[in-house]
């Protein structure tokens, strides 16, 4: 090696390290210490018990009365989620590839619901359902819909459901922005020679479009699963993951041990575990996608 190639190198390693510092200081070294409490006695109200716990932490959360329901809400509230952001996002994003007067404008606008904070966005929608003075329930009322104003974040049957709609109506933005570009590089052409050849609409789209989707759709959705089984400030914002437990997910789970009953060791121990299953469907993603690649 010479001089030259040396000095290239020990530059490129210098511009490196701020990236390694900053990435060992916020995301390596949070992870390392969630690790080591999960095995490990911290409670704050409880100096006197402490040391190595081993899988105590972890039987004391999977024993914790509530966690088979917030195991349960976590996953109702990701499927429904992620299923409704991606239909709404395919269907728009098919309305705004479409040759329409004010296509731009429309682009433009849907945007919105994407770039407001979750704070504010869930703030607004409570005030907009709240039954006293809401929008919604007067909307509803008037058009016959139902015959008095609905407390809809405050019923066991309606909370999730409801936070789940307004994430929905939060997050389709960014899989109609994604599924847009991907539709507008499929083939013209292809569409135009299949129609010739007696394709429909149905057909085209579903052995022509869709197909040319599937990257960006599995890219997306994986993506947002991720997000939104980790999500915690919008249905804390809405419901406290209330009423009675009703809303609560694992996340609200963990601020409730580290938060509000400051036991850091069953806090740890319940994210090491969304951890594990956060890995555990990276890897099968990843499976799913070399055999794919192979094929």
């Amino acid at each position: 090696m010479t001089l030259r190639e040396r000095r290239l190198r020990t530059a490129a390693y210098w511009f490196v390290l701020p990236a390694a510092l900053f990435f060992i200081l916020l995301n390596a070294y949070p992870l390392i210490t969630v690790l080591w409490d999960s095995i490990h006695f911290k409670n704050l109200l409880n100096k006197s018990l402490s040391g190595f716990s081993g899988l105590s932490n972890f039987k004391e959360v999977i024993h914790n009365e509530y966690f088979a329901k917030a195991l349960w809400n976590t996953v109702v509230w990701t499927v429904l989620s992620v299923a409704g952001e991606y239909v709404m996002g395919l269907v728009s994003a098919v309305a705004l590839n479409q040759q329409v007067r004010g296509r731009s404008l429309f682009r433009a606008i849907i945007i919105i619901p994407w770039v407001v904070p979750i704070v504010i966005a869930g703030m607004t929608w409570t005030w907009m359902l709240t039954p006293d003075y809401g929008i919604i329930n007067l909307w509803l009322t008037k058009l016959g819909i139902i015959d008095k104003p609905y407390y809809w974040l405050g019923e066991l049957d309606t909370a999730l459901l409801t936070v789940v709609f307004v994430n929905i109506w939060r997050s389709f933005p960014f899989y109609t922005i994604s599924l847009l570009a991907s539709l507008q590089s499929v083939s013209r052409d292809m569409l135009e020679a299949a129609a010739i050849d007696g394709a429909g609409v149905r057909t085209r789209f579903l052995r022509i479009v869709m197909p040319q989707l599937k990257t960006v759709s599995l890219t997306v959705i994986f993506i947002h699963v991720i997000w939104t089984a980790i999500n915690f400030d919008f249905i804390w914002v809405m419901t406290e993951g209330g009423p009675l437990y009703a809303s609560e997910t694992l996340p609200i789970m963990i601020y409730r041990y580290a938060m509000e009953s400051y036991n850091f060791g069953n806090a740890s121990a319940l994210a090491s575990m969304m951890l594990g299953f956060m890995i555990c469907g990276f890897i099968l993603y990843y499976l799913f996608s070399q055999r794919k690649s192979r094929t």
